[in-house]
Order: structure tokens, then C-alpha cells, then sequence
């Protein structure tokens, strides 16, 4: 009986583990703070919560940081900087203190999953590749101490420059210049389970090669592929043809194992007069492809169904950031936390990325008609912002009895944690004059308001906005009206160069496919443990 009872016990195991199989690939996003006026830590980690992100890279152990993110479970990678390599480096006792102030006080409420030991360290001006090993050693050794050796990660994120040859996949390698360092280093991460760190930017290999490189193919919007002659492989995107290349770099090395993560990619939306391509459309539509099809299209043509853990550079655009203008405008929020443009993080929506396409969730009435003033785009008209069935248009704006103070206070929650594009009160925009909180708060208010449907509980704002009848659009500043429909749902507005899109906010359904994914394989593994477990019982 003993024997019978455990073969049903290991083979309800064995299901369990097969079950496992589905484990999707996650999306980050990189929180760099190279800039003047960001939001402070708490209330970035709000924002993030609000955008419903699981992941985030930061490029130090800021004290402030990781407790902004206490009790959040966001998944935090944190980075030791190259400054910082030659003490880690040299001498044990720096990391052991760096671990006993910077880590262990916080850990785990704030959970801390992987460290990132210098960064792309092979372009760095000062080649510090000689120190990454030992410094991740003596890493090691300060985790191994304190028992969290398996729970925290260490590896170090490398640009694609480290390769000598990327293209085509098959024939890529990594430049025997780097092999010294990089064999031991694979070694390291091999004997400790830990991931091979890139950050991979077809921007820049489009941007250097505009006559050869189709811009479809870098955004993954390729009609046609690009056959590896080698392999026979076909590749309808660059990211796919950059990731790959990793794959057979370190299959030369033979360290086919290798989990490989992508710790930094995306699309500026500003360059420099040449950097044609940096714009905000561009930067939403790769980024949204790039989400649907690291969640809904896993794996590469080398890699089929592999998962793919991807950080999108960057949260905010970092003013501070020397070299050529697009350095400074990668982020997909200003540092003031209003939006560049609206990115869908779910992958869900699989509305075509368009800068004129206006959608509000639902169709908008026949007699509507899209304005343009030639800088932004909205639904105007159709009986819309109706309150109460009486047929009343109403706006929101802010209240002249509220203090500066309070008004402040409310824009800060609508251009942040609220989702408004409040890019059109930005200098040069058509809504930054007059350049007064009371106009700005106004215009934000609004917006908000339209977009969760024009009911009186969404104009309230602590008492800092009324509603009104009268369009307080003035100039070219236009102000938004929700569409007369029923069902009208909550979005999220985006402003690519003006124009306004909206997409489903990943709150306003809290169900997304990796969570109907995880809650099929929790009801299919309770459907397959309880009868074993009863067999077990009954015997």
C-alpha cells in the first residue's frame, strides 16, 4: 500500500512541475534619477504601483529608494555603480558594510531579487572589466554570510557592443579582447544560477544605418523577414535578430544554458536634428510592440518559447544625462511625472499604434468630429460630457477659492497617479499660457474628469475644482469632452506630440493575462492535487 501511495504522491508532483511550464516573461522598467525635479521616491513608487509594474531596475542602493518601495512586492534590481567597483573590488570588508547599511535593513520588506554589478562596463571611458568578477565575488560572499546567497542574483548588464560580430545571429561572437574576463565571469553565473544581463537598443542600429535598416523592422512592424543564410532562420524584428545573437555568442562559448535577461531597451522621443526617428510616436510604438510580443509571442526563432525578461529604459526622461540630445529623452514621463506618451504595460490592448488614432473605449457618436489645431486631437461634440440625462455639457476646473497649495497638490495626483497627458501645459505647448497653477490645475482637472466619464464624484479633488457649463477652451488650447456614449470607461490619455489617445488603464481591469494565466494553472493544479490527495487519504 506504502509503495502504491507514494507513486500517486510523485506522480501529483510531476503534474505540478509539468504545470510549471507556463511561467510568463516579465516586463520592468528602469528607474534612473539622473535629473533635476523628479517626483520623490514615494511617490514614484506610487506611480509605478498605479502602472500595476512588477519590476524595476534602479542604478544604485539609494536608502530613500528602497524604502519607497517597502511592502509593495515590486521585484527591485538594484545596481552597484563602476565608481563604486574598485572598493567592492579590493577589499571585503567594503562590501560587507555596504550589505549591513545599504541592503539588510530593508530586506525583505522591500524585495530585492538581483544585483547588477557595474554597468555596460566595457564602454565605460575607465575599463574597469577587470574588477566586475571579484567584485561580484566578494558580492557573493557578503550574501553567502547573511544566508540570502540563493535569493539575490548577481550578474553585470553589458552593451551589444560587447560582441565583435552580431549580424547574421548565427555567426555572432563576443570580441576576444573581452575573452579574459567574460569566461570566468559566464563561469560565475553558470555556478550560481544567476542570468547574462544585456541591454539591447535597435534604435541605435537603425539610427547608424538608416540606408541598410527598414524603420519596420527595428519597431516591429516588418511585413517582410530577414533570412540567417546559416541557419535558415527568419527574423521579422531587429530585437529578435540582437537577442539571438547573444544566444549564439554564448553557445560558442559554450554556455548554452545561459538565461539571458534584456535589463534595458527602448525608443527615445527627441533627438538631435539627424536623430529623424527619435520622436514620441516612434518611442510608443516600439515599446508597445515590444510588450505585446515579449508577453503574447515569447521567445526568439533561435529560442521558440522561451521566457523573455525585459526592463524598458527608462521611467523618466533625465535632463542631466551628458551627450547628444536623445540621451536626455528616453523616458515615458517627464520628470515633472506628467506623461511623454501613454504606454499600455499589459500588452492587452492590440489597438493599432497610430498618432492619429483617437479611441476612448467606446465608438464615438457619428456627428462627432475630431478637431485639430495642429497640435493636439480630440473628440469635440456629440452631446458629449452629458451630466445627469439632461443633455448639459460640463467641464471641471479648478476652484478660484482654492490656495495654491491645494491646487498644486491636485495637479501633482492628476499629472501623476491619476494617468492625465498633461504634456499640453508644458512650455511651448498650446495650454502653458497663462503659466499659473490655477490654469494648469484647470486643464488637467478636466481632462481627467472627461476621461473617467464626466460624473460629479470625478470633479472633486478635495474641494479644489467645480464643475461648469461653459467651454473654458480659449486659443489653440482646446479642452476635452467626453463622447456622448453610455459605458463610457475609465482610460488612460496619452499625448503623442499632441495628439490624444486612450488606452485601457491596466487598474481599471485588474484581470490581465499573466493573472487568468497563473489563476488557470492554480484551478487546474487544485483539480489535480485534491483527488491525488484523497486516493492518498482513502488508502
Amino acid at each position: 500500500m506504502d509503495k502504491r501511495v507514494k507513486l500517486i504522491f510523485w506522480i501529483c508532483v510531476s503534474i505540478l512541475a509539468f504545470l510549471d511550464f507556463g511561467m510568463a516573461s516579465k516586463i520592468g522598467i528602469c528607474y534612473g534619477r539622473n535629473a533635476d525635479n523628479l517626483p520623490s521616491p514615494n511617490r514614484v513608487s506610487e506611480l509605478i504601483q498605479h502602472l500595476n509594474i512588477k519590476f524595476v531596475r534602479i542604478y544604485d542602493a539609494n536608502i530613500d529608494v528602497l524604502k519607497a518601495f517597502a511592502n509593495t512586492g515590486i521585484e527591485l534590481m538594484i545596481g552597484v555603480p563602476n565608481a563604486d567597483l574598485l572598493a567592492f573590488a579590493q577589499f571585503q570588508s567594503n562590501v560587507d558594510t555596504w550589505l549591513s547599511n545599504n541592503i539588510l535593513p530593508y530586506y525583505p520588506a522591500t524585495k530585492i531579487t538581483s544585483i547588477s554589478v557595474g554597468l555596460e562596463v566595457t564602454e565605460a571611458p575607465d575599463n574597469a572589466t577587470g574588477l566586475v568578477l571579484p567584485a561580484m565575488r566578494n558580492i557573493h560572499t557578503a550574501l553567502k554570510k547573511s544566508g540570502l546567497d540563493k535569493k539575490i542574483k548577481i550578474s553585470s548588464s553589458f552593451s551589444l557592443a560587447i560582441l565583435s560580430r552580431s549580424f547574421p545571429p548565427s555567426s555572432a561572437s563576443f570580441s576576444k579582447k573581452h575573452s579574459a574576463f567574460l569566461k570566468p565571469m559566464l563561469e560565475f553565473l553558470v555556478e550560481n544560477e544567476s542570468p547574462f544581463m544585456i541591454d539591447l537598443y535597435p534604435y541605435y542600429a537603425y539610427r547608424d544605418s538608416t540606408e541598410k535598416i527598414p524603420l519596420e523592422y527595428a519597431l516591429f512592424e516588418s511585413s517582410s523577414q530577414v533570412v540567417d543564410s546559416a541557419t535558415g532562420l527568419l527574423y521579422s524584428n531587429m530585437f529578435d535578430a540582437q537577442l539571438d545573437a547573444i544566444y549564439f555568442a554564448l553557445t560558442a562559448m559554450n554556455f548554452k544554458t545561459i538565461k539571458v535577461m534584456v535589463t534595458e531597451s527602448g525608443w527615445p522621443s527627441k533627438g538631435s536634428p539627424k536623430e529623424t526617428a527619435a520622436t514620441p510616436e516612434n518611442a510608443l510604438a516600439y515599446n508597445t510592440n515590444l510588450i505585446r510580443h515579449v508577453i503574447g509571442d515569447p521567445g526568439t526563432p533561435a529560442k521558440p518559447g522561451e521566457e523573455i525578461d525585459v526592463y524598458l529604459f527608462s521611467l523618466f526622461n533625465e535632463n542631466r544625462k551628458p551627450g547628444i540630445e536623445s540621451e536626455r529623452n528616453w523616458g515615458m514621463f517627464y520628470a515633472n511625472g506628467t506623461n511623454v506618451y501613454a504606454l499600455d504595460f499589459t500588452g492587452e490592448n492590440t489597438t493599432p499604434v497610430s498618432p492619429t488614432n483617437v479611441t476612448t473605449g467606446t465608438s464615438p457618436s457619428p456627428s462627432s468630429s475630431p478637431v485639430d489645431n495642429g497640435n493636439s486631437t480630440v473628440i469635440i461634440g456629440g452631446g458629449g460630457g452629458v451630466v445627469g440625462g439632461g443633455g448639459t455639457k460640463k467641464w471641471c476646473i479648478a476652484s478660484s477659492q482654492a490656495s495654491v497649495t491645494e491646487l498644486q497638490t491636485a495637479l501633482d495626483w492628476a499629472c501623476g497617479p491619476g494617468n492625465v497627458d498633461c504634456s499640453a501645459v508644458q512650455p511651448d505647448q498650446p495650454c502653458f499660457e497663462p503659466d499659473t497653477v490655477l490654469s494648469h490645475a484647470s486643464y488637467a482637472f478636466n481632462t481627467y474628469y472627461q476621461q473617467s466619464g464626466a460624473s460629479s464624484i470625478d470633479c472633486s479633488f478635495n474641494g479644489a475644482s467645480v464643475e461648469v457649463d461653459k467651454d473654458p477652451s480659449y486659443g489653440n488650447c482646446l479642452y476635452m469632452i467626453a463622447p456622448a456614449t453610455t459605458g463610457f470607461n475609465r482610460t488612460m490619455a496619452g499625448n503623442i506630440t499632441g495628439n490624444i489617445t486612450a488606452i485601457d488603464s491596466p487598474l481599471a481591469s485588474p484581470s490581465s493575462t499573466n493573472e487568468a494565466f497563473r489563476q488557470m494553472v492554480i484551478s487546474v493544479a487544485v483539480s489535480v492535487l485534491l483527488p491525488c490527495f484523497v486516493v492518498c487519504l482513502s488508502w
